[in-house]
């Protein structure tokens, strides 16, 4: 198994996907990491959809542009063919960072699988319309659940690394 620390070092945000399908054992594996995040006095909070369907993929697609006012034709994921869709339950008092910390085990999760991710805002606000609270009821989901993100993930288009410059006074010792 690869250092986790090279994993994080290496992790950036992908914008250029290939449309070919994530193997399913990896996405079994990203979203078991999800499910073992931290959360605030081990309530678990969050809940994780997985979009594997295109159909559904380019209506949350289109739904996530026209929220962001984007161009008609733009796609803020990146053409990404996996989405995975963090909600959490806003009863529990930690529920945004219990969210924010399942994506961030996902997005490492994915980079030591080799697959590009980026981290997509606006579920909150795709989750406060008809659209996605229509997909809550088809599920069943029951709550009161914000959406925290969205995970887009697939295989990187571009290999091309860039090096990550931290910025000054990133850190204080005391």
């Amino acid at each position: 198994m690869e250092n986790i620390f090279k994993i994080i070092e290496r992790r950036s945000s992908t914008r250029n996907f290939k449309s070919d399908m994530v193997d399913g054992e990896d996405i079994e594996k990203i979203v078991k990491a999800g499910t073992y995040a931290a959360s605030g006095m081990g309530k678990q909070s969050p809940i994780i959809l997985v979009i594997k369907d295109k159909n559904l993929r380019d209506k949350f697609s289109e739904e996530n542009r026209k929220i962001g006012n984007y161009q008609k034709g733009f796609d803020p994921f990146y053409n990404a063919p996996i989405i995975l869709v963090v909600l959490a339950d806003k009863s529990v008092f930690t529920y945004l960072y219990d969210g924010t910390l399942v994506l961030g085990n996902m997005m490492l999760a994915a980079e030591a699988l080799g697959l590009g991710n980026i981290w997509i805002h606006r579920a909150k606000e795709e989750f406060e319309t008809d659209f996605g609270k229509k997909i809550l009821d088809k599920l069943g989901i029951i709550g009161n659940y914000e959406g925290i993100g969205h995970l887009a993930i697939g295989y990187k288009n571009d290999e091309a690394k860039k090096t990550k410059k931290i910025k000054e006074n990133y850190v204080y010792y005391l």
